[in-house]
């Protein structure tokens, strides 16, 4: 019964419209030239070449028309129908302008020399007018690719004050377009004006001979406060030297019609105006932030949050580009100032000339007035006024950049979030950065979506709602957010992006926008990005605890938000929580039990757990940890001192001595075995060992004394240390509180000297006890392999040199008198073997017992000859230095003698002296040759010297001079390599220099007219000019004296990029190289990000060339092949993107398995291949025998990047040799043929007997079925003539609307008509009608929502209890009562049908929808056929089929009918005709009704006719 309540509820029902989905995405075919947005109804209308669309605001397309290309040509005249040169011309657009008020859009293009139409504002297909016979006057637009075009909608007052619409249009100089810079175009037909027609004419701004010079760059267009303002980059004029580029704002009154206010103004970007081009312009508020903080810089003067502001992206002559700002009203302060002077000054300021006119030749005074009122008094200017007006340089508005990057941009917008702006800057390279205009500005991300590489046109702009930014790429535009927050999911990852637009919304746990952040404007509660900030812990009281106590926390957190009453704020100690109490931002928490607090680690006396605070639904608000101590664990930091590490520890730990445990600090224990906490002289210890050091191999006794050690009285101890080899001693008593140990034989030979830490148990505890006991453990042998270096050592140590045992052990060991005086030296090595005749290099002698300190070193001879000994280069006992004299007199001519050999003799302290096995020899290198001959002067060229006995002395004591240029020396031997300097005189190509080569001080060897510094080598060209970032890329360099190089390399730099990490530098050498051509492999390059910009240069040598218009794309995006079988003669089509950006179809490979497949043509997007001749193999290096049936790889090679981007498989040709198959054709065929022959023999004499019999059968069934056909006509006619009659007399029984939709509605029921769901009378009690009719009332009201219904329907749907029948009742009643709503009723069922469908493809099978009224749904569409078939079956189908329906029934009685098995005799069911003739009767039923009238009815009766008819049947059968 429940059901039925329900359901009559659903009586009073409504709608709610489908959402759509959102595209944020749409690419053009061609380049996208013009973008804008209707601010009223969000439409984008994108003109591009040769189309023009019509997008919502999630870029879906609305229409979409097309506008080229068309018979065109620059040299003909519209109309183009008689000129010949016309030929198949793109159109570009140029101009996009919207008319909201008038629901126009103003279309301009480049075919017929700029002539504009009008289109429909909401359907761009429609052509609102154009016209192109209306010569010259309608000339609006260039016809040229590069001219740019711009241009604002304003109005036109004439003389007789009629208002007109128009627009202004400025734009460059086109070769075949009109000199008009600036022209004032009508949008209708008036008086003697035509439609586009140029209805002002200033001549100084529209026709004059200066224009093409000039070179004009119109980069925006913008209307403010009755002025409008044109930005543009040009030329200054003939009066200043230079073709250099300078940006300029021009103003003029709007209600000005003759363009006598009309003024330019330059702007200057950085001091020295380095950047000069105007790129793109965005006008927007600044925000109380960034006006604030301009005004305090004082460049721009009072700047307010109201003041709009110009925000220019500036280039540079060098490629780099710059942010600058202009408040208008400081762009409006210096046009008064410069039309002032030319009113009341005669043009100066300052007593300089301010002011020029920019399109005119006239160098006579301009400015003849001198009226200070004028300019407040004619401030849109006058006849009198010279026009047009311009700034000279020296008064231009200069400010510094807010920004700088290396690299284009070519695209600025601005918004204003938090007051703070934020400006989107668009790059030649497809990324748009993201600029926080603060204080200090800096690039705090880039703006998401696919970055394809190409650049972002200047069209950058926002949705209506300031939510998203549209940026506009060569062919494609993108719809991102403004900003990304919910990717961030913690705080500091929030806070660390710097993001203007997001905050941490602290209650929420989220990172959000301020106003999508609840309470945001309580303090704390949400935390913006930029602060840096997050919600921190400052302080914990108690700061820590032991991990063995438990109470509460108070932790101290200052910039926790406010916490409301209906807030639940929780402490959370790793996997504990418990609820909190907040007072005055401070946190009281009760800490965990001690059973769960995790365990003490090794090495550690502490246990830090993670404390969360949360509010609300388990949302963390901050964290930070929290310290448990274990005092009992503080003794692992020193086992040595258990005591002084327990009561040393930070977390005031007291020892126990008694039973020496270190435990929490209790101020109710006490005793003298209590040591308090800092309390380390009343600690047990032993200390101050002596001696302090200790030899290796010999034990020393030593002693130590104890302290505070009255526990231990009586006890014994042992001592030990790691050295002792897990042995420990016992030690003795001396006396009072001293002790001694006997010593250890340590042994150790690692390093010269170790500390040795020494450890005391308690003998009969084994515990340990402080012992602070640390020697020095050295060994006298290690690093002294000498008598001199042991004699050196320091004495405390009382080494010696041992003779017997020929080492430096220690006093005690040595059983032998020390020696007075070591033995003689000796010399193992002399460093160089060879010197020049005339000495003057320094020799190093190796050896040992070489003295012990510089002064020992007495005499050195070298070959005999002296050797002056290096004090400060000496090394005690191994090496001496000295530098050796000539073998004769400097000044001796006689010719060299032999050449000079000897040993080298050192004479040390004592006599002694030592005599080298080793032979020095003197001699005189004599250098022969220099190759090549011939290098650069930038320097750079490996030269290699040859000859006899060059690798005289070392090469540190060679210095090689290339005509007194210094050349660097690399190898030494006998061929010495230099690199030559840069050559530094004034003749290139040089005359032929010598190489000179110095040994040491005295000897200098020539090789006279030897080499000779030539021209650098120039590049000229290059070719190709990018590449992708894989590399592997040839690139053919095109100059002049390659051959002088040796090194040519390539190498890739990354620019300097203050937001991205620089990759490392990338070089690839030349692979081909002669004396024009050089041939390199670009270098692959990783990037930091997608639209990291590289630099690379061409080093030849010293020579550096930048390539500066050398760029790196992206690696392109390959597609999934979409047909995967091929044949020999197939063409193999790849789809993706960027493949043309840095290659071509000749340089481009393709390999299917392992054969290579030509490219044939090269697209962007599209790759076409010729597949392989043969079926080729696989690649893989496994073969097989037989792999016709393996899918074959098919891989793109550009360059060094490699691609598999799919399988193909060739087409299966079974070839069966021609010998196998003309026997097996011929001979099956001759069988078949005698067969065929046999059997048709034996066919055809049976067949002649049969033809005889069949013949006399086929005469009597003829004769039979003609006398049949004549009764059964007749029959026919009457029962016809019979059953029109009947019809109509009685006319068609149709049923009334209510009847028939009750019937088919509703199923049967008891109560027939009087059922509740056909009445819609419910039972109820009076008193409750009122309350249930209200409620019906609001339950009608709220079931007028489509989401509420559709959602109350999947309820229903899902509960159990919900069966057919309630769900034929449920529909039936949602028809009726949605009766008169079948629109909203359709949209209903379309939306459930969408989702079954969609249910019935994913999770059943298709071909089961609808073949049973499983859901609601169904039975409403039966429900809804019905209703609409209602009116059809009256009109027209109803007549008909009860026709068919009577004349159906009269067959079927006119024979025998089964009642019980529902068969007859006359039937078009197959499955119920009688098959066996039956004998009948006729029968009679009575039927016997509760009131006790009885009635009679005949059941079928057959007539005469049927039962001759039946006789007939029989008798045929019989034959």
């Amino acid at each position: 019964m429940a059901w039925r309540w329900v359901l009559a509820a659903v009586l009073a029902t409504s709608s709610l419209s489908l959402l759509g989905s959102a595209f944020n995405e749409f690419t053009s075919d061609t380049l996208i030239n013009n973008v804008v947005q209707d601010p009223i109804t969000s439409r984008l209308y994108v003109g591009t070449v040769n189309t023009l669309y019509q997008l919502d605001q999630s870029l879906r397309s609305e229409a979409r028309t097309r506008t080229g290309p068309e018979l065109d040509n620059r040299q003909c005249t519209p109309p183009v129908t008689s000129c010949e040169e016309a030929v198949e011309t793109d159109n570009h657009n140029k101009l996009l302008l919207i008319h909201p008020s008038k629901d126009i859009l103003i279309v301009c293009g480049s075919l017929y020399r700029g002539i504009c139409s009008l289109r429909n504002l909401s359907n761009v297909e429609q052509v609102l007018y154009f016209n192109d016979n209306k010569g010259e006057k309608s000339y609006v637009a260039s016809a040229e690719e590069s001219v740019s075009v711009v241009g604002v909608v304003s109005y036109y007052f004439s003389k007789d004050k009629e208002n007109f619409t128009v627009f202004l249009v400025a734009k460059g100089y086109g070769s075949h377009d009109s000199t008009k810079l600036i022209s004032t175009r009508i949008l209708q037909d008036i008086h003697d004006w035509v439609m586009f027609d140029s209805i002002i004419e200033a001549s100084a701004v529209q026709s004059n001979p200066f224009t093409l010079r000039y070179l004009h760059d119109f980069r925006h267009v913008f209307k403010d406060e009755g002025f409008v303002y044109f930005l543009f980059s040009r030329t200054l004029g003939a009066q200043d030297s230079g073709t250099k580029n300078f940006t300029f704002i021009s103003r003029m009154c709007e209600n000005d019609h003759n363009y006598y206010s009309y003024t330019e103004l330059q702007l200057n970007c950085s001091a020295g105006n380095k950047y000069n081009k105007v790129q793109a312009a965005y006008v927007a508020l600044p925000g109380e932030a960034l006006a604030k903080n301009m005004s305090s810089s004082g460049q721009y003067g009072p700047v307010g949050a109201q003041d709009k502001v110009l925000f220019v992206v500036f280039s540079s002559d060098d490629d780099s580009s710059a942010v600058c700002m202009y408040p208008l009203r400081a762009i409006n302060q210096r046009l008064v100032e410069i039309i002032g002077a030319c009113y009341s000054t005669k043009g100066q300021i300052n007593n300089k000339s301010a002011v020029y006119s920019p399109y005119s030749s006239k160098s006579d005074e301009l400015c003849k007035i001198e009226n200070e009122g004028m300019v407040t008094a004619q401030r849109c200017g006058a006849e009198f006024l010279p026009s047009p007006l311009a700034s000279r340089a020296e008064f231009a508005l200069a400010t510094d950049p807010v920004f700088t990057k290396k690299g284009l941009m070519t695209a600025v917008a601005v918004a204003v979030e938090m007051e703070h702006a934020v400006a989107f800057l668009g790059t030649t390279l497809g990324e748009v950065l993201k600029l926080h205009l603060s204080a200090s500005p800096e690039v705090y991300g880039r703006a998401p979506g696919e970055n394809t590489g190409d650049k972002v046109n200047k069209n950058l702009l926002f949705d209506t709602s300031l939510t998203h930014l549209y940026i506009t790429t060569e062919k494609k535009i993108t719809k991102v957010p403004v900003q990304a927050c919910h990717l961030k999911t913690d705080c500091q990852s929030c806070v660390a992006q710097k993001d203007p637009y997001c905050g941490w919304c602290v209650l929420q746990g989220k990172c959000t926008r301020k106003g999508d952040c609840p309470r945001a404007e309580d303090d704390n509660t949400w935390l913006w990005s930029p602060n840096q900030q997050c919600v921190q812990i400052q302080a914990f009281n108690p700061p820590n605890l032991s991990c063995r106590k438990t109470k509460q926390v108070v932790i101290d957190i200052p910039s926790l938000p406010k916490i409301g009453p209906s807030d639940i704020i929780e402490c959370r100690f790793g996997s504990n929580t418990s609820e909190a109490v907040v007072i005055d931002q401070k946190v009281t928490c009760a800490l965990p039990d001690p059973v769960n607090i995790p365990s003490t680690p090794d090495k550690q006396d502490f246990v830090t757990m993670q404390v969360k605070i949360l509010v609300n639904d388990g949302i963390e608000v901050t964290s930070s940890e929290y310290k448990f101590y274990n005092c009992a664990a503080t003794v692992r930091k020193s086992e040595n001192t258990p005591c002084i590490a327990c009561v040393t520890s930070e977390w005031q730990c007291q020892w126990n001595a008694q039973d020496h445990t270190c435990s929490d600090r209790d101020d109710s224990v006490d005793g003298v075995h209590i040591i308090k906490a800092q309390q380390t002289d009343s600690c047990p210890q032993f200390e101050n060992p002596d001696p302090h050091l200790i030899p290796v191999g010999h034990p020393i006794p030593i002693s130590f004394q104890g302290k505070n050690l009255d526990i231990y009285k009586d006890h014994m101890f042992k001592i030990g240390t790691e050295l002792m080899k897990h042995t420990e001693e016992e030690f003795t008593f001396n006396e009072g509180l001293k002790f001694n140990f006997k010593g250890y034989e340590f042994s150790y030979d690692k390093e010269q000297e170790v500390n040795v830490s020494f450890h005391i148990k308690d003998r009969d505890s084994e515990k340990k006890i402080d012992s602070t006991l640390t020697v020095v453990l050295y060994n006298c042998s290690l690093g002294r392999e000498d008598c001199s270096l042991c004699k050196n050592a320091d004495p405390k140590y009382n080494c010696v040199w041992c003779a017997n045992m020929r080492s430096c052990v220690y006093r005690k060991l040595c059983g032998s008198q020390e020696p007075a005086q070591c033995p003689n030296p000796k010399i193992t090595d002399i460093i160089p073997r060879f010197g020049p005749l005339k000495g003057g290099i320094v020799v190093t002698i190796k050896g040992s017992n070489l003295g012990i300190k510089e002064e020992d070193i007495k005499k050195v001879t070298v070959a005999g000859v002296d050797c002056v000994h290096q004090g400060d280069r000496y090394s005690v006992s191994t090496s001496v230095v000295c530098e050796i004299g000539p073998v004769r007199p400097p000044a001796s001519l006689d010719p060299p003698g032999p050449i000079n050999q000897g040993v080298v003799e050192v004479e040390v302290e004592g006599g002694r002296t030592g005599r080298s096995e080793v032979l020095f020899t003197y001699r005189d290198p004599i250098p022969e040759k220099v190759s090549p001959s011939t290098g650069p002067a930038a320097g750079g060229t490996v030269i290699t010297i040859s000859g006899k006995h060059l690798d005289t002395a070392n090469k540190d004591d060679v210095i090689v001079t290339v005509g007194g240029t210094p050349c660097k020396v690399l190898s030494f031997g006998s061929e010495i390599t230099c690199e030559t300097g840069v050559y530094k005189g004034q003749k290139v190509p040089s005359e032929t220099l010598s190489v000179s080569m110095r040994y040491g001080k005295s000897t200098t060897k020539d090789v006279p007219g030897s080499f000779q510094y030539s021209e650098n080598p120039k590049l000229t060209d290059y070719s190709p000019k990018n590449s992708f970032v894989c590399g592997g890329r040839r690139i053919v360099c095109v100059g002049s004296g390659f051959n002088l190089v040796q090194r040519a390399s390539m190498k890739v730099l990354p620019s300097a990029d203050d937001f991205s990490q620089s990759p490392p530098i990338e070089v690839s050498y030349a692979v081909h190289k002669n004396d024009t051509v050089l041939l390199f492999e670009s270098p692959a390059v990783n990037r930091s990000s997608e639209t990291q910009s590289f630099k690379t240069f061409l080093h030849l040598d010293n020579v550096v060339e930048e390539l500066k218009t050398f760029a790196y794309h992206p690696d392109p995006f390959f597609n999934e092949l979409t047909k995967n079988i091929i044949t020999e003669t197939s063409i193999i089509i790849v789809t993706g993107r960027g493949f043309s950006k840095a290659m071509t179809a000749e340089e481009a490979q393709a390999f299917v398995g392992d054969a290579s497949c030509k490219v044939t043509i090269l697209q962007d997007d599209k790759l076409f291949l010729e597949a392989p001749s043969t079926q080729p193999r696989a690649r893989s290096k496994r073969q097989r025998r037989d792999t016709s049936s393996d899918p074959l790889d098919l891989t793109i090679k550009f360059g060094n990047g490699e691609w598999v981007v799919g399988s193909v498989n060739y087409e299966r040709k079974y070839e069966v040799p021609l010998a196998i198959i003309i026997p097996a054709v011929i001979v099956p065929m001759l069988l078949f043929i005698a067969v065929s022959v046999y059997c048709y023999r034996r066919k055809s004499q049976q067949a002649e007997r049969e033809y005889e019999k069949v013949k006399h059968q086929l005469d009597h069934l003829e004769e039979s079925v003609r006398d049949r056909c004549k009764k059964e006509f007749t029959d026919l006619m009457i029962e016809m003539e019979d059953q029109t009659n009947d019809l109509s007399e009685a006319r068609i029984p149709f049923l009334d609307y209510k009847t028939y939709t009750d019937r088919v509605f509703f199923l049967p029921s008891k109560d027939g008509d009087n059922d509740v769901m056909i009445t819609g009378k419910l039972d109820i009690p009076e008193g409750r009608k009122v309350i249930v009719a209200q409620a019906l009332n609001q339950f009608s009201n709220l079931l007028n929502s489509k989401t509420f219904l559709i959602n109350f329907i999947k309820t229903l749907e899902g509960r159990p209890d919900f069966n057919a029948r309630s769900r034929v009742y449920f529909a039936s009643l949602l028809t009726v009562a949605l009766h008169g709503k079948l629109e909203y009723y359709t949209d209903i069922m379309r939306s459930l049908l969408l989702e079954l469908m969609e249910e019935y493809v994913h999770s059943k099978n298709p071909k089961l929808m609808l073949r049973r009224s499983e859901t609601v749904v169904e039975r409403m569409l039966c429900n809804w056929m019905s209703i609409c078939l209602y009116q059809f079956l009256r009109d027209s189908a109803g007549e008909p089929l009860y026709k068919l329906f009577k004349a159906i029934k009269h067959q079927v009685e006119k024979g025998p009918v089964d009642a019980k098995m529902k068969k007859a005799k006359y039937t078009l069911n197959d499955t119920g005709l009688l098959g066996d003739d039956v004998e009948y009767c006729v029968l009679m039923s009575t039927n016997i009704t509760w009131n006790g009238i009885m009635t009679l009815s005949r059941v079928s009766q057959s007539s005469r006719e049927s039962i001759e008819r039946e006789r007939d049947i029989e008798r045929e059968r019989e034959h």
